[in-house]
């Protein structure tokens, strides 16, 4: 499984679960499958032999019951599935829609202040969502319709300022996904070491630029909505589009990281309760995808 990526998927309890345990091996001469009962200590079964001195037991039609009974599949040994994911994912992203459409169609005002409402208590849910040793469905939905406040909210209002940005991120966050997905399951893409030392690099770097821009916005250092990413020019295009390519970049690649941590979860047979912090995970993500893109292509409008 990729490291240093998703911190939802790097965390101890999934990566934990994610590592199947090794399948002891016997020593020569010893049966892996246990001592027959009624023999001696020192005398040895062949296990072949024994499964067929047991059928010798049973009846034609029991035999034949046996054999056309299916193999239990993940679904009925409480193993987490890629139905599972998708499912619990659909329901993230619904809960997520259902608490943007809230504050999309409310008054102005009312959508600032839940906007604020819906960052910070799904910064604080995704913070106990990241940590918890457990998955707990409701606080992840939680999470999601929070995400959903502040998500309509933001999308309000840039999109009064440049109308059919929503929608233009919209589609782009979904088509990012779609050929992230492609790629991802052709195998042309994958979270190699080498990759992830570059990604480790550029988050880095990312994320303390983003925290000088913050404070310099508060600080009134920087007069512009965007901060450094609009007051900022190289050869007259804003640092923000070269600052925001970037990001989505990051944050495509963040995608391939889950899906090879889920695909590793699936692999090793994860159990089921898991599914939900893989649908944490993914949701966490396409939230970051659609911020990033709906600033920049606010950020490129704002220059026409």
């Amino acid at each position: 499984m990729a490291l240093g990526g998703n911190p939802i998927f790097n965390g101890k309890n999934f990566r934990g679960a994610t590592q199947a345990p090794p399948v002891p091996q016997a020593q020569y001469g010893q049966n892996p499958y246990g001592q027959a009962p009624g023999r001696a200590p020192g005398q040895v079964m062949d296990a072949q032999g024994g499964r067929m001195a047991q059928q010798q037991n049973m009846t034609h039609d029991q035999l034949q019951q046996m054999y056309n009974q299916p193999a239990a599949g993940p679904a009925e040994t409480g193993r987490m599935t890629f139905d599972d994911v998708i499912i619990k994912t659909a329901a993230c992203l619904g809960v997520l829609m259902a608490g943007a459409a809230v504050t999309l169609f409310v008054a102005p005002s009312l959508a600032i202040m839940l906007m604020i409402v819906g960052a910070l208590g799904g910064f604080v849910l995704a913070l106990v969502n990241t940590f918890k040793k457990q998955p707990s469905p409701a606080l992840i939905l939680a999470y999601a319709g929070l995400e959903g406040l502040f998500l309509g909210g933001l999308t309000q209002f840039l999109d009064r300022l440049y109308p059919g940005v929503g929608l233009q991120a919209v589609i782009g966050t979904l088509s990012v996904f779609g050929v992230t997905l492609l790629l991802f399951k052709s195998g042309k893409v994958r979270a190699t070491p080498k990759a992830m030392r570059f990604f480790m690099i550029a988050i880095i770097g990312y994320a303390v630029f983003a925290l000088i821009n913050m404070v310099m916005v508060m600080t009134g250092a920087v007069t512009e909505p965007f901060g450094l990413r609009t007051s900022v020019e190289i050869f007259g295009i804003p640092l923000g589009v070269f600052i925001g390519v970037l990001a989505i970049g990051l944050a495509a690649f963040s995608l391939i990281m889950d899906f090879t941590s889920i695909e590793a979860g699936v692999r090793s047979g994860a159990p089921e309760r898991f599914s939900w912090t893989a649908a944490f995970g993914l949701t966490v993500t396409l939230v970051w995808l659609y911020v990033e893109i709906i600033r920049l292509l606010a950020i490129i409008r704002g220059e026409d």
